[in-house]
């Protein structure tokens, strides 16, 4: 299985060594490349890529805009300069944010990462799922993935990440994608242990290890905080505001 593959970038260098670093990624193939955003309106139209490797710095039509012009985007990844539209990205749901100049090992863990999700979430069409797919018990729920139920503790969530219309769940040692909406994983969730920090995350406030200015590390992983929600955020994990 390879991912179909749009690169968008205005500049012509930058275009051709993404070009040349994800053909070295063999599950990658890349179909098409455009230099605005126009350009990739007309690709994502007619190729319907898996994933999209986006600048953001393009003129008339930023790559954030393009993201939100679309009522069903592929996975993005996003290859910038500009670290200061992180954030935004993040709550666009993209895969990855990668500052320039990106080298290989970088960009094929982003891509991996994206490919994760991709399998999982093909296995999760696979094996439709209700709103009853998840039960809830003390110290423990239910969840159905891959035509099975799994225990698992909430002693060992990490957090959850939504992405479209699925929920993924981040455990000690595995990743779980479930049809699921965050709003109803904050009702099963107890509220001492787990809170919103973003409109894509929930954490465990147990398991936050480190506070980044506006960004959270839970597990080792960069979790990003709302700006209206950091010093609520920030008073949990800390007992003190922004």
């Amino acid at each position: 299985m390879r991912l179909r593959t749009i690169i968008v970038d205005d500049e012509p260098m930058a275009r051709k060594g993404l070009a040349e670093d994800a053909g070295e990624i063999d599950f990658l193939e890349i179909v098409g490349v455009a230099e605005n955003s126009f350009q990739a309106l007309d690709l994502l139209t007619t190729l319907r890529p898996d994933l999209l490797l986006l600048d953001i710095n393009m003129p008339r039509l930023s790559g954030l805009d393009l993201i939100k012009s679309l009522p069903n985007p592929p996975l993005v990844i996003i290859v910038t300069a500009w670290p200061e539209y992180a954030l935004e990205g993040y709550e666009l749901d993209v895969m990855d944010y990668l500052i320039k100049p990106v080298d290989l090992p970088r960009l094929l863990r982003a891509c991996c990462k994206a490919r994760e999700f991709y399998l999982l979430q093909r296995q999760a069409s696979a094996h439709p799922m209700s709103s009853a797919a998840i039960e809830k018990t003390d110290g423990y729920f239910f969840v159905k993935s891959g035509g099975k139920y799994e225990k698992l503790l909430f002693r060992d969530l990490f957090f959850v990440e939504a992405a479209d219309n699925y929920v993924m769940i981040h455990v000690a040692g595995k990743k779980i994608l479930v049809y699921h909406t965050l709003k109803y994983m904050m009702t099963l969730l107890p509220s001492s242990h787990f809170m919103k920090v973003h409109k894509s995350f929930i954490i465990s406030l147990d398991k936050v290890t480190a506070v980044e200015g506006q960004t959270l590390i839970v597990g080792g992983t960069v979790i990003p905080v709302s700006r209206h929600l950091k010093d609520a955020v920030r008073e949990r994990v800390l007992g003190m505001n922004f």
